[in-house]
């Protein structure tokens, strides 16, 4: 008997794989309401350049046809998207994409008007087999959940702390066929943070990521995540897990939280220009100050 469904897919086969790449904009409902469609119009220039320069081609625009004739799809998020692309786009989405992504940012930043809102992005990144014609499967939903995550939020503090724009997290999956694999252009493992993501109301999801802050090296991102053995704040009064605004910061919401990280090797890694070297990691403790 011909068990094959609708889409020529066999009941039994495993789909084939793609690439998923969210973005999401920090505090995007702060920005007043007439400020909100055109600064999203930038994050998504500004997106799509980056995947330009790193090499996906073909888009131009996140329209939905536009994408689906490059071999994948997009699905709107309000505050961002979700871009699904061929899994052969993997590692580009880790690098250069993610630098490329941050120059982008900083630069709008610094031609950034007088009382126009600052735009961060928060990026989840995996690969894993979506059901074609409209691509269903778990790969989606848990790069949109790496996005939610506390881990991927603390990263996002630690960017935000220090002037910078993105904060990624990136699935294992998706970390060992880019980065790991070396396939990556600059970037090496010692350049990510480990960490186990966990979204508040998704009790069922706890997945491996790898945090990249472009600019920020992982013992710093670690301070702002908690580990197995901390779910206290740490030191300098920065929270190892931050609430999003307005939300609750009672026990039950940040220190019944437990996430894990680690910086990856034993050593402390120190950023020179565009380079990162490893040395023996000495006392550290991050700024007491906020950025303005």
């Amino acid at each position: 008997m011909d068990h094959a469904n609708s889409s020529g897919v066999g009941s039994g086969d495993v789909p084939a794989e793609y690439a998923v790449f969210v973005f999401d904009m920090k505090e995007y409902s702060k920005i007043p309401e007439a400020e909100m469609g055109p600064a999203r119009a930038q994050a998504d220039a500004i997106v799509l350049s980056a995947l330009e320069r790193s090499g996906v081609e073909g888009l131009g625009t996140l329209d939905r046809s536009v994408v689906a004739r490059s071999g994948g799809a997009v699905m709107d998020r309000g505050d961002g998207a979700v871009l699904v692309l061929p899994a052969r786009h993997t590692a580009r989405l880790v690098d250069p994409l993610l630098g490329y992504l941050e120059q982008g940012l900083r630069q709008r930043e610094r031609s950034r008007r007088v009382g126009a809102p600052v735009i961060r992005l928060r990026v989840g990144i995996h690969v894993g087999p979506l059901e074609p014609p409209h691509h269903d499967g778990d790969a989606v939903n848990y790069a949109c959940r790496f996005v939610d995550s506390d881990v991927t939020r603390g990263a996002m503090a630690a960017a935000t702390d220090h002037g910078l724009m993105l904060a990624a997290a990136v699935s294992a999956t998706a970390f060992d066929r880019s980065v790991r694999a070396g396939r990556a252009h600059a970037l090496e493992p010692h350049h990510f943070l480990s960490a186990t993501a966990l979204v508040r109301n998704k009790p069922g999801f706890q997945e491996t990521c790898w945090l990249h802050v472009p600019g920020l090296v992982p013992s710093v991102i670690a301070s702002y995540v908690m580990t197995d053995e901390e779910t206290a704040p740490v030191a300098g009064g920065n929270p190892a897990v931050r609430p999003e605004p307005g939300g609750s910061q009672n026990s039950s919401t940040t220190g019944s939280v437990h996430q894990k990280a680690r910086a990856s090797g034993g050593a402390q890694v120190t950023q020179v220009g565009r380079d990162y070297i490893a040395s023996p990691k000495p006392e550290w403790a991050p700024p007491r100050g906020r950025e303005k």
